[in-house]
């Protein structure tokens, strides 16, 4: 299928294709990628990875819980271990999520319940940190109490080996905790069954991000022991009676704590086997999913572990590498980052209680406006099956909530950080062709996002349209009785807003709607109505001597103001609820960069393009630059616009490997459910996507040759290197060809990709004259508002 492409004033090349058999060079003569796979980069420093067990996008994802920074469940600070629990959102930042329903091993004093530790603070453990060991499929701890634990995982299930110290007559037990990470519970029931020591109930919990509640139910079995004797637990004590329990949240600041549990004799080699199941729709379905999927407990440990292996070997096998005697570390770190991008979003099918359209329903977008950057983009390339489900799925979303999500995790309706970011999500894959996507209905969603104001506009939908249509932009302390949500972000809100009309522009255009083309394209000027020619900033007193920055502006037209590095590194940190500002979570002068529709005019505001390169060199160099916050990914980047690839290159060596390696806190944040492992993928491969755009910004890579296979079409594209070298002092490109021709554009398209086309870069120790002319550039450096 044809479809019109929106034209940024700069024409596409045309390039005739040749097909030839690609030679695709394997990693090593036998060698396994998933050995460059470390699921413990980002564990500590804040990258709040989850670092067990999971098969790509699966709802089971077990692993130890910890005392510390547990947002991801475990963590190598050096905390302690509360519990094992089997679902995790990662990467995430705020309160932690999920860890629902953990469970705790342990030998109690003088064999007597009453001394068993059933409170978190008390059970909490020491780990012994040599005993760490994780890798796809497989985790194992050791606590300071003796007892070992490791752990593997099915699509809705996981199995446990806890290995005891030798017994001496006396009786392990396993406790279950109705709680979850974030001790959220409001209400939850157990029943233990006498006999068999299983485990059943379900638990109302709270979104870790977001509005609503969710209900889980649990399901949990013993093997290779006897059941000695069993119960419930509140507070600090067990008994043997009664054998179900009810529980409330408890009163006021006091949360009660409760559960079950179950003692055991005759454990086979002091080991025993836990096998549980986990499901949104009752506890029956997560006992039922236990089963089928883990069927021999006692015997199926090992071939679990091989399944998850296996399935993240051909989700990895799209991309193989000549390294050209790259380090294991920056190895590492490519196919890590290629690993945690695909644990999140997770595939709910059939596990959506609310409903069910018979199609993949996939859930934890958490959040699309860390996500939709590059971690979306990532999958178009690598996995376009999965994210065409899983924008089918935000379309389903639509169909039963009214609204495309900005943020989802839970079955809960997630907060609105900026704009309305599933916008973005769809029209990016609109513009490089996934299939089997009802695009009138997506463009009938964007259009609700842009025209009509949700009530609630603080999890779904925009804020301050009325003002938005007819100020062109959004107020400082906006009159707003249409719709309720955060009255902060008018900066950040006017330009996120700004793209998203852009990107519903494109599509418009691309489905011939002409009318609503003219109309939107017009609106994604509306970021220059907060451009203020003459605001200064100053830093510890001292002008940095850049003049021109946003500013937030009221109804009546007149100014406020923020200083441009209010909520930098530099200043104080601000987020939706702590501090909130103008700008969501960076500074004024992060944001000024972020007008990827029309980078040409922002160039001629700040003052041309040295100017402007100037400017982006002191945001990078002095403090100002988080990189751990994705809308400065695209920042580093930014060069390209200006005639100077070469720098983008220089740039990004400046934060891999410094702020992005292979080490525990090799994350510079919150990983954001893979988007800090896309962005060092794309850094390393040499492409870099923008978003809503069919525009891939080349660079050096990282590796002598990158091949990508495309899962649909089976085409490879290949990028090659002349004179590549490991110790990158030959980072700048000197000359480049496509498909044997020369490419002078820093630029290039999707086809690249889904063709299967033939890149070779050649490379040098000095910047040279490739894409430095004006009609070299991105494409946004045309007149992309030339009709405004």
């Amino acid at each position: 299928m044809v479809r019109r492409r929106f034209s940024h004033g700069t024409s596409r090349p045309v390039i005739i294709t040749l097909i030839v058999a690609p030679l695709i060079f394997p990693l090593a003569l036998g060698a396994d990628v998933l050995q460059f796979v470390d699921p413990l980069i980002g564990s500590t420093n804040g990258g709040n990875v989850f670092a067990g067990s999971t098969k790509p996008y699966a709802l089971a994802k077990p692993v130890a819980d910890v005392n510390g920074q547990n947002t991801g469940g475990f963590a190598t600070d050096g905390s302690s271990i509360t519990g094992w629990s089997m679902v995790h959102d990662s990467g995430t930042g705020g309160n932690p999520s999920l860890g629902n329903f953990p469970l705790f091993p342990q030998v109690c004093d003088s064999d007597e319940v009453n001394n068993c530790k059933f409170l978190i603070g008390e059970r909490a453990t020491p780990y012994v940190e040599e005993s760490v060991v994780a890798r796809p499929g497989f985790f194992q701890v050791k606590l300071d109490s003796g007892i070992k634990a490791t752990t593997t995982s099915s699509e809705h299930a996981a199995l446990y080996k806890f290995e005891f110290p030798a017994s001496n007559g006396r009786h392990p037990l396993i406790l279950l905790d109705l709680t979850d990470l974030w001790q959220s519970r409001q209400n939850a029931t157990i029943t233990v069954d006498s006999e068999s020591g299983r485990l059943k109930g379900n638990g109302t919990f709270l979104p870790s991000f977001g509005t609503g509640s969710y209900v889980m139910h649990f399901c949990v079995d013993f093997f290779g022991a006897d059941i000695y004797d069993n119960g419930v637990w509140v507070n600090n004590r067990g008994g043997v009676e009664p054998k179900e329990l009810f529980v409330t949240r408890g009163f006021n600041l006091f949360y009660l704590e409760a559960g079950g549990w179950v003692r055991f004799s005759n454990l086979e080699n002091d080991t025993l086997v836990a096998r549980s199941g986990i499901s949104f729709i009752s506890a029956d379905q997560a006992c039922q999913r236990a089963e089928e999927e883990i069927p021999e407990p006692l015997d199926d440990f090992d071939k679990l572990v091989l399944e998850v292996e296996d399935a993240w070997r051909e989700k990895l096998s799209p991309i193989s590498i000549d390294a050209g005697s790259a380090s294991e570390d920056l190895q590492t770190s490519f196919w890590s980052g290629i690993y945690r991008s695909m644990i999140s979003p997770q595939n709910y099918t059939d596990e959506n209680p609310h409903w069910n359209n018979g199609i993949p329903y996939f859930d934890s977008y958490y959040c699309l406006w860390d996500a939709f950057r590059v971690q979306h983009p990532l999958l178009t390339i690598i996995d376009p099956n999965a994210q065409t489900q899983m924008v089918n799925a935000l379309l389903d979303i639509y169909k039963h909530e009214g609204w495309l999500p900005d943020c989802h995790m839970s079955l809960s309706k997630g907060w609105t950080q900026g704009g309305s970011n599933a916008d973005v999500v769809l029209v990016d894959a609109y513009i490089k062709n996934l299939t089997g996507i009802d695009w009138e209905l997506a463009l009938e969603a964007i259009i609700q996002d842009a025209e009509v104001e949700p009530l609630e506009w603080s999890y779904h939908g925009r804020g301050g349209l009325q003002s938005w249509k007819d100020l062109s932009y959004i107020p400082y302390l906006d009159f707003d009785p249409a719709g309720f949500g955060t009255n902060s972000r008018s900066i950040s809100r006017t330009l996120e807003y700004a793209y998203d009309d852009y990107c519903l522009a494109t599509l418009a255009q691309g489905l011939g709607r002409d009318d609503l083309y003219k109309k939107y394209v017009s609106r994604s000027a509306n970021w220059q109505n907060l451009w203020k020619s003459e605001q200064n900033s100053i830093i510890n007193g001292n002008d940095t001597g850049f003049v021109g920055f946003f500013q937030p502006k009221y109804q009546n037209g007149t100014w406020g103001y923020q200083d441009p590095i209010a909520c930098s590194a530099l200043a104080s940190f601000c987020s939706l609820t702590t501090n909130p500002s103008e700008t969501f979570e960076a500074s004024v002068w992060q944001y000024q960069f972020l007008v990827p529709q029309s980078m040409s005019t922002l160039i001629d505001l700040m003052g041309a393009e040295e100017s402007f390169i100037q400017r982006l060199d002191f945001f990078h160099t002095s403090g100002l630059a988080d990189i751990s916050n994705e809308p400065v990914f695209s920042t580093v980047y930014l060069y390209h616009y200006a005639g100077r690839p070469a720098l983008s290159t220089k740039r990004l060596h400046t934060y891999i490997p410094s702020s992005f390696n292979a080490s525990h806190d090799g994350l510079p944040g919150n990983d954001d459910s893979g988007s800090m492992g896309a962005f060092v993928v794309f850094g390393m491969m040499g492409l870099f996507p923008i978003a809503g755009q069919d525009v891939y910004l080349i660079s050096a890579p990282f590796f002598q040759q990158i091949n990508i296979t495309n899962p649909l079409t089976g085409s490879t594209a290949q990028i090659k290197t002349v004179g590549f070298d490991a110790d990158y002092e030959n980072v700048y490109i000197q000359s480049v060809t496509v498909n044997g021709q020369p490419w002078t554009k820093s630029w290039i398209s999707h086809a690249f990709f889904r063709e299967g086309w033939t890149m070779e870069l050649t490379l040098g120790d000095q910047e040279s004259e490739w894409g430095t002319k004006l009609e070299d550039r991105p494409p946004s450096w045309g007149e992309a508002m030339a009709m405004v």
